[in-house]
């Protein structure tokens, strides 16, 4: 134990005395500044990296003993090392990545330490006996759909929540709970304190957590009342198991085994490998399409994504999405709006495959030159209109508000349609046929008016031809087909309210929680 934390840290396999020596003083002076409960375990592995370094200088003739003796080429060889066993699978390119930055932490922190003065352990090290930024692998570019999870899987995981009960204990599965329903960080969950919730200036609940990430306390976070009924009836839980302590001295979530003050929360390595276990033994997730979703992709992690991409989805600004996620770079929080944008440009593409015309015709072209052309006009080009686009340069200019032929967009070449607007379209024949029944039945109200008023039987039967030749075009596809245009075009009507022509409302967040109340 040093400077107050638990546990021990090995230095045997750092074989070369003066790299073992500057090593203790490294963890040392280390220690001594961090609080973290995981420091420890943090420092170890750097000691980790540094023992790999040790070992590519056992294989030269004088084993790494004279350090004056060293040069880059020792560097070149250690690196060339660490990638030769990713090649071979005795590593993972994470690993690789830690090992490389974390010796590469060491060698020059001791060098700011002064280690390199006369009677130091780096004392005569060469100059050139460093591993640069530049020489720790990158990490590999995150695929373009994100890491978060589809909202069948996260519908799914919530329904099988009692069967992860059954296999760990309840502050496991609570655990889980509160990182699908908050977006925090596993650690930043299992760490919290038992006096976690408090009330804001309109009585609404707000989670208090601490980002041990960033070494940022007191952090706060809007809920939901559900989450907040679950923290309370975990505190009373806790109250009752630990009556004799007092509440400033508890966590939220308190270990099983070993902890009689309360004091010590359930583990994060823990949790994930008990969660690893639990998704593994669940049947497969299978999505809308018919596709099986890979459960490797299912991690505690991957909550925090889920979270941050649907509030991103619906429209959140990403200043405030940066709050919720206690971001101090917009930079990171700018990725989940571009894998939005991805997104709804793969779904456009697809949706676009079934463009009709006012007559119903389809709109033939490459999808791949339309693409771009398509996002520009939605953007700038035209109005959304409730059934469809309109492209007439008045009607746009003035923002969707002056329609030169009021509205009756079927019998305009302006207009155009797709799937995605089929619901749309078959709401308004239903409010057409509702109007001209109630219309006709205005006894109070002269021809004339009533004849203006009343929706033209040419107008209702494009309507449904229209409709008709979308949904002929539709089941001419496969099953598979269907889906993926069903999903493209739900995506497409989910942000069609962010394009000009549509009120900026934010669409509420789906509760993907189907086992509570919303």
């Amino acid at each position: 134990m040093a400077f107050g934390h638990r546990g021990s840290l090995v230095f045997t396999m750092i074989h070369q005395p003066w790299l073992r020596e500057s090593a203790r003083r490294w963890a040392r002076d280390y220690l001594s500044k961090v609080r973290s409960k995981s420091a420890s375990s943090h420092a170890q592995q750097h000691l980790h990296g540094l023992a790999k370094l040790s070992d590519t200088l056992r294989a030269r003739p004088d084993r790494g003993m004279d350090k004056a003796a060293l040069a880059r080429a020792d560097i070149e060889n250690f690196l060339n090392r660490m990638s030769f066993l990713e090649a071979n699978g005795q590593m993972t390119t994470r690993t690789r990545i830690a090992y490389v930055g974390k010796a590469r932490n060491v060698l020059r922190e001791g060098r700011a330490m002064g280690l390199t003065r006369p009677q130091g352990p780096l004392a005569g090290l060469p100059d050139d006996f460093v591993i640069t930024r530049h020489d720790v692998p990158k990490p590999p570019e995150p695929s373009e759909e994100g890491q978060d999870l589809p909202a069948e899987v996260m519908r799914q995981l919530g329904a099988h929540l009692d069967t992860f009960e059954a296999m760990t204990c309840y502050e496991i599965r609570l655990s889980v709970e509160l990182l699908m329903d908050t977006g925090r960080r596993p650690e930043e969950i299992c760490r919290l304190d038992l006096n976690c919730l408090t009330r804001d200036s309109q009585k609404k609940p707000v989670l208090l957590y601490n980002n041990w990430k960033e070494q940022r306390m007191g952090r706060q976070l809007p809920i939901h009342e559900p989450t907040a009924e679950l923290i309370i009836a975990q505190q009373k839980r806790v109250r009752e198991r630990f009556p004799d302590r007092p509440p400033s001295q508890l966590v939220l979530l308190p270990a099983l085994n070993l902890n009689l003050r309360g004091d010590r929360s359930v583990d994060a390595n823990h949790l994930s490998g008990m969660h690893r276990e639990w998704v593994e033994s669940l049947p497969d997730f299978v999505l809308d399409d018919g596709t099986v979703f890979d459960k490797e992709k299912i991690f505690p992690y991957a909550y925090r994504h889920s979270f941050a991409q649907r509030h991103a989805d619906a429209g959140v600004p990403i200043d405030v999405l940066a709050e919720l996620m206690d971001h101090e770079n917009y930079q990171t929080t700018r990725t989940y709006y571009q894998v939005k944008e991805v997104r709804l440009r793969e779904a456009v593409e697809r949706v676009t495959q079934l463009q009709f015309d006012r007559h119903g015709a389809r709109i033939w072209g490459a999808v791949t030159s339309v693409l771009d052309a398509e996002r520009a006009r939605r953007a700038i080009g035209a109005v959304v209109v409730p059934f469809g686009t309109c492209s007439e340069p008045s009607n746009v200019a003035a923002g969707g508000g002056a329609c030169p032929l009021r509205f009756r967009c079927v019998g305009c070449d302006h207009f155009s349609t797709d799937v995605s607007y089929l619901p749309d379209l078959r709401t308004y024949l239903d409010d057409l046929l509702r109007q001209r029944e109630k219309l006709r039945s205005m006894s109070e109200a002269d021809d004339w008016a009533r004849a203006e008023a009343t929706p033209s039987d040419a107008e209702i039967t494009r309507i449904r031809r229209l409709i008709q030749r979308v949904t002929d075009d539709v089941n001419t596809l496969t099953e598979a087909e269907r889906a993926e245009i069903q999903k493209a075009a739900q995506i497409v009507r989910q942000m069609r309210q962010n394009f000009l022509g549509m009120p900026r409302i934010r669409r509420p967040l789906p509760d993907l929680r189907v086992e509570r109340p919303a």
